[in-house]
């Protein structure tokens, strides 16, 4: 298998990780559509106690992985990649085990302690095991990251979504078609729709079940080749101690992000418990599932489509770390300089007409992807506005917590996101009560602020190197610009009685097309610019949007 540059690495993943969305997508709007705002309650429930393990025992192994093999590559130690593989795949086994038996144990006192309700018991028991299969997967893609070759994690994703839409949907829509039968084996909870929510799940573990499977079928028809090398190895506890070295703050900061998660769980349904809603309800909600109602759409629809971008921004992470590394181990500063620019601005590039397109369409697009929910898609509407700029910072976030970790500051992305935690449990506290879920929204945008500016300071200084802000204001003004053009060309339509979806092409299409015009026409005005500073026989620079990214 080929080794890939960080472009090609990273156009691999983002594809994958689009792909891998969309499927998310197949999967999470008509589930959402089945099981409603208080369904979703419950499985969003046992998604928030989950990731948390789920992220100490697996986020962070993928990148220890994939920086020790890189690490090992670039210093000619071919020898040491093997044995790190086997060494990660024999420690982290025991972890996943640990992990999966500590959440189906503890199920109960989970959900009971985080929500107050114990229904959501048995989806939290159902996504159980998905930890032991992580741990297995994470490895592998770790692995052939380390190497720059990103088609077995693309192509493990493909399998893990389509496992996830099959399954998931049909486990969940066979448990409401026989709602009764169903719930005779299950007498200790009341609501069917928490069963339905844990069948739903059990597409989810089964799912990582199907992407552990995968590397499996691969080993057995790969061809096996010596890498050659040196005979002088890390030993097997050395290898143990760099791994947890790396991997343990990695996947603190990943338990730390996820604690967003459970503060929104435990801070929208308590305090709209104590405080009330201040919002319009719809009609037909009793008082007693209204912090349910208002958590599960919150998490459900809101929350959803402001992960579909970072989700693929965060494929930039991983197709810079082996790059980085190799670069900051070879003292080539300037290769630092110029692949950390090329990593921030392919994601801002991406994320702000993202951000900008789904804030100016937010009524549109949610009416159509939860076209059955509609009065959850509408308490979501202005939640989703003021998520928008957080989503650009997340975005950004990404790539640099990589390239810390690449340069050998694992443990700052853990203090940075202790300092965002903070952040978004006093913005809940306070905003909640006051404006609902808008309030949860509106803190999650602060803390993903701070959490950028701090990041961005930390490893500017750590590496040393200088980064021009030039090209990320002209893609903010594009963005602007293409925001402006999509809201005109919806606007149009509606006039004309046009739909939501020939209104969200159409503002999709005239949008693109504005913001991709003002990027190039302002990168060739930069590049004269700078044309005309230097000497005749000199070489431009080529610090523009269009020379970096393409």
């Amino acid at each position: 298998m080929k080794k890939q540059n960080f472009i090609k690495g990273s156009v691999i993943l983002m594809i994958s990780a689009v792909a891998a969305k969309a499927l998310g997508a197949l999967f999470k709007i008509p589930l959402t559509n089945m099981l409603g705002g208080v369904g979703m309650s419950y499985f969003s429930c046992a998604y928030s106690i989950f990731m948390p393990v789920y992220a100490l025992s697996v986020t962070g192994l993928s990148t220890a992985v994939a920086a020790m093999v890189a690490k090992s590559l670039a210093l000619g130690m071919y020898n040491n990649v093997k044995r790190i593989r086997r060494v990660a795949l024999l420690v982290f086994s025991a972890v996943g085990i640990f992990g999966s038996l500590l959440i189906f144990f503890l199920a109960g006192p989970f959900s009971m302690l985080s929500s107050g309700n114990s229904e959501a018991s048995l989806a939290v028991a159902m996504i159980a095991p998905s930890v032991f299969f992580g741990c297995i997967t994470a490895v592998e893609r770790g692995y052939y990251e380390g190497m720059s070759n990103m088609y077995p994690t693309a192509l493990s994703q493909a399998a893990e979504g389509l496992v996830k839409v099959g399954a998931g949907l049909w486990l969940c829509g066979y448990v409401n078609g026989h709602g009764m039968e169903i719930m005779a084996y299950f007498p200790e909870i009341t609501d069917v729709r928490a069963v339905a929510a844990a069948a739903g799940i059990m597409g989810v573990t089964l799912s990582s079940f199907g992407a552990m499977i995968f590397f499996g079928v691969m080993r057995l028809f790969t061809k096996r080749r010596k890498l050659g090398g040196e005979s002088l190895l890390m030993t097997r506890r050395e290898i143990c101690r760099e791994l947890v070295k790396t991997a343990l703050p990695v996947g603190i900061s990943a338990v730390v992000t996820n604690l967003t998660a459970i503060i929104d769980m435990a801070t929208l349904i308590g305090c709209i418990s104590y405080f009330g809603y201040k919002g319009v309800l719809p009609v037909g909600i009793a008082d007693d599932e209204i912090p349910q109602f208002v958590y599960g759409s919150f998490s459900g629809i809101a929350l959803t489509v402001f992960n579909l971008v970072p989700s693929v921004t965060n494929m930039l992470g991983k197709g810079a770390l082996p790059c980085i590394t190799s670069y900051w181990a070879s003292g080539d500063r300037e290769g630092l300089r110029k692949g950390t620019i090329q990593a921030l601005l392919t994601a801002a590039v991406i994320s702000v007409p993202a951000a900008v397109g789904l804030g100016v369409l937010s009524p549109e697009i949610l009416h159509t992807l939860f076209a059955r929910q509609t009065d959850e898609a509408e308490l979501c509407i202005s939640s989703l506005r003021w998520l928008m700029p957080g989503m650009v910072c997340l975005c950004l976030s990404f790539p640099i917590f990589a390239m810390l970790q690449g340069i050998g500051k694992a443990a700052a992305p853990l203090k940075i996101m202790l300092l965002g935690t903070i952040v978004k449990l006093g913005g809940n506290l306070l905003l909640v009560p006051l404006i609902g879920a808008d309030g949860a929204a509106a803190s999650t945008t602060l803390c993903y602020a701070v959490i950028l500016a701090a990041s961005l300071y930390t490893y500017i200084k750590a590496a040393n190197i200088i980064i021009s802000p030039k090209p990320f204001v002209s893609v903010m003004y594009s963005g602007l610009l293409c925001g402006a053009a999509a809201y005109l060309a919806s606007d149009i339509c509606k006039r004309y009685g046009f739909g939501n979806i020939v209104s969200i092409a159409a503002a999709a299409v005239f949008g693109g097309f504005i913001y991709i015009l003002s990027l190039y026409l302002l990168s060739v005005k930069a590049v004269h610019k700078k044309q005309e500073q230097i000497p005749i026989s000199g070489n431009a620079p080529k610090e523009c949007v269009f020379n970096f990214i393409f």
